[in-house]
């Protein structure tokens, strides 16, 4: 069977409407991980570890409930919860640790059936204050190629966006390009839209080396450029939210739209 794991390359865009205009565009890169190859990708790759240090690294704390179990072992568990027949793939498209570190604001996993249609996406989001939650939302049979789902806001990510909000996703699944696009609505409509896009490439040790030599410390940036954009919003008058506890539950099971 061919590995179904790989990378994407392209652009994250993040865009606020309201206080002031304020947009960020970056280039970036994510690997696509099936988590049943990662096993076998930790032995075949010189550059890629499964859990342990290397130049790139899934570990399976940095995600999910924070453990070291394995992460497609968590998600059945909230599949099941839900009620979402599954039964096959998950793959997980993340940012890797690089040279130890690693932030990602917004992971995504795609949860497969049996017969490769998609069952459910997993929509997990980190903030900087070290907190994480994830929303599950299934996909309808009738989804097509181009995914949309809705579910109200539960989790503190921007301190410069409130608590009543409703998202609403738009994701191209991964095939030869992947795209995830949110858009936060409040009361007063349109809050902030941000998007992922990337082309798929073979996944290996010379496209490894290629990305860390175009993307240097590409994990540090991200979490750099957070705070930089930050600073910047505060200066042309945005104004921080108050910082509510995080939800008991470690995932939001919504049923809106798929």
């Amino acid at each position: 069977m061919s590995v179904r794991s790989c990378l994407y390359v392209g652009t994250v865009m993040h865009r606020r409407l309201r206080p002031r205009a304020h947009k960020l565009r970056y280039r970036i890169f994510w690997m696509l991980i099936d988590l049943d190859e990662v096993e076998g990708l930790s032995r075949k790759l010189r550059l890629f570890s499964h859990n342990r240090f290397n130049a790139f690294s899934l570990h399976d704390r940095d995600h999910g409930e924070g453990a070291d179990r394995p992460l497609k072992a968590q998600v059945e568990a909230h599949l099941d919860e839900a009620g979402i027949e599954a039964g096959g793939a998950i793959r997980l498209l993340a940012m890797p640790r690089i040279l130890g570190y690693s932030f990602n604001p917004l992971s995504v996993y795609f949860c497969y059936r049996g017969d490769g249609a998609l069952a459910a996406i997993l929509y997990e989001v980190h903030n900087t204050f070290g907190e994480r939650h994830s929303y599950l939302l299934p996909v309808a049979a009738d989804a097509g190629a181009t995914v949309e789902q809705e579910c109200d806001k539960g989790f503190y990510v921007s301190p410069f966006l409130g608590m009543k909000m409703r998202y609403a996703f738009r994701v191209a699944a991964p095939d030869d390009q992947v795209m995830v696009t949110v858009r936060g609505d409040d009361a007063d409509g349109p809050a902030i839209v941000a998007s992922l896009a990337g082309e798929r490439k073979a996944l290996s040790d010379a496209a490894l080396i290629r990305l860390f030599v175009t993307h240097p410390l590409l994990t540090l940036k991200v979490i750099g450029a957070i705070h930089w954009h930050a600073l910047k919003m505060v200066v042309k008058g945005y104004r921080p939210f108050p910082h509510p506890s995080p939800p008991k539950r470690p995932v939001t099971i919504s049923h809106g739209n798929g």
